[in-house]
């Protein structure tokens, strides 16, 4: 049986591996305050079990990604997909913030292979132009998980207790696991795939990035501009949706004073938002590159450009009287972020070879899980005396920095983008200067 638009189906798929994988790491963050009174750990040993799981996360992305590119998606996907399911479920036995963190360690060396995934799905089955609406779905993955753990968790603490929700949401990922086995393929070799979009594919990838049989050169990615350039906006950008992630349902509790209830109807909208924002990007790409006629790389930076701007309202969250205000304010910068971060993610698609592109992906996200383990050690030490605006205040205005590196670091490539099959030149390789 053949599939038309298979392609939209496949990135589909990656996604809810991506909704099931935010799912289960923002399981911890709305169970924490629970687990501050069942557990007794404090602000200081919640930051310490975060920052196990980002180390680790940071650590392992580009090692996911360079395995990825080496034994493929199909596999290399499906055993992360195990690891963090079976380590999740273990958090129900852990009575230690120690426990915890060990645990945290684990998830974080296996759920670091979702971006690296998502990119390599995207750069095999999709050509230029659409890459940034694939990438966009495929990254909304991340805000959707974190958008149901509210409702979910609160409901399993409610009718059960903080163990079992790490039970159910493990569980959800086994299921998923063989899912993906029987369902995910390479266009090259899917059953399901038809002649014409085949070609339709391979008529819209850029020759000059095609696979060559190689493995990736890891140490030669430090010398290229085109990595930093993408890298260093994602430092830049990736602590404001750490902080969402981690540090909002506490906020709103001890500095909000929500009631756990309200989280569970509220705590989810930036999320929501986030989801549209990573589409919004990719359609705003689209526009740019089908009807403006700019090229794939602008179109990127442009946009990240405006997403940074849309960032700048965050300073002003602890200033607002209303928690209801301040929700709102961070859905807003929740729309920013991802459709900045998309930019930058899908931009490995359009830099590097098919056969390097997710160990270049795991590389730029250990730069933005760097950029989230420092801010996550500075607010476990600092928050409890300064307080949350110092570091809204000061995320705000992160973006725009990123922007600027990324228009003064990245080196576009010169072709054709009507025929990406014929490129004038390669210069995606550009060396730092």
């Amino acid at each position: 049986m053949k599939i038309k638009h298979l392609r939209w189906w496949m990135i589909g798929l990656v996604s809810l591996g991506t909704i099931i994988n935010a799912l289960a790491r923002s399981s911890l963050s709305v169970a924490a305050p629970t687990l501050f009174k069942e557990i007794h750990i404090t602000e200081q040993q919640y930051s310490w079990i975060l920052s196990s799981f980002q180390l680790a996360y940071t650590v392992a992305q580009p090692i996911c990604g360079y395995i990825i590119d080496i034994i493929g998606l199909k596999l290399g996907f499906f055993i992360m997909i195990v690891i963090w399911s079976v380590t999740n479920m273990a958090h129900a036995g852990c009575t230690s913030w120690g426990g915890l963190a060990f645990l945290r360690g684990i998830m974080g060396l296996s759920e670091a292979s979702a971006i690296p995934s998502g990119v390599k799905c995207n750069s095999e089955w999709f050509p230029a132009t659409e890459r940034g609406i694939a990438g966009g779905i495929a990254n909304i993955g991340t805000s959707i998980g974190a958008m149901l753990a509210p409702p979910l968790v609160v409901w399993a603490l409610l009718k059960y207790n903080w163990q079992m929700s790490f039970v159910i949401t493990g569980a959800i990922g086994l299921v998923f696991a063989v899912m993906w086995w029987f369902l995910y393929d390479s266009p090259q070799k899917h059953t399901m795939v038809t002649k014409e979009e085949a070609d339709y594919i391979s008529a819209g990838q850029e020759r000059h990035l095609m696979a060559d049989g190689k493995k990736p050169a890891v140490m030669s990615f430090f010398k290229m501009r085109n990595f930093w350039g993408i890298a260093l906006p994602r430092f830049l950008a990736d602590p404001t949706w750490g902080t969402i992630n981690f540090w909002l349902p506490i906020y709103l509790i001890t500095v909000r004073h929500m009631e756990l209830k309200d989280i569970a109807l509220y705590a989810w909208l930036p999320f929501l938002a986030a989801d549209f924002g990573g589409l919004a990007g990719g359609f705003l790409n689209k526009i740019m590159m089908k009807v403006w006629g700019v090229n794939t790389i602008n179109a990127r930076r442009l946009t990240f450009s405006l997403g940074a701007l849309m960032m700048l309202p965050l300073s002003f969250v602890g200033f607002v009287n209303s928690a209801y205000v301040a929700i709102g304010l961070v859905s807003i910068c929740a729309f920013a972020h991802q459709m900045l971060s998309t930019q930058c993610i899908v931009m490995a698609t359009d830099l590097f070879k098919r056969d390097e592109v997710s160990t270049v992906s795991g590389f730029a996200g250990s730069a933005g899980w760097t950029g989230i383990l420092i801010c996550t050690l500075i607010m476990g030490a600092l928050v409890k005396t300064i307080g949350y605006n110092p570091f809204f205040i000061f995320l705000s205005v992160l973006d725009v920095g990123g922007a600027v590196i990324l228009w003064t670091f990245v080196k576009a490539p010169k072709f054709d983008d009507k025929s990406p099959s014929q490129p004038r030149s390669d210069s995606t390789l550009a060396p730092m200067h």
